[in-house]
């Protein structure tokens, strides 16, 4: 899992697709069901790090871009 869109991926796995239509909570959305996967133990602590790392970054850079706007 490289990319925001390797995890978007990686949810279509188990069913989940998220679209609210607002960044910021789609990001936290996919935290909490990455999270609940990784508790469920269907997830490799590996997998679930980078996964970790990928939505934070997304969620700062998103947290950057509007406080721009």
């Amino acid at each position: 899992m490289k990319t925001y869109y390797d995890l978007q991926q990686y949810l279509k796995r188990f069913g989940t697709f998220i679209y609210i239509g607002d960044r910021l909570a789609e990001l936290e959305l996919m935290e909490a069901e990455i999270r609940e996967i990784h508790r469920m133990q269907m997830m490799d602590t590996k997998d679930y790090q980078m996964a970790i790392l990928l939505i934070r970054q997304q969620l700062s850079l998103e947290r950057e871009k509007q406080k721009k706007n």
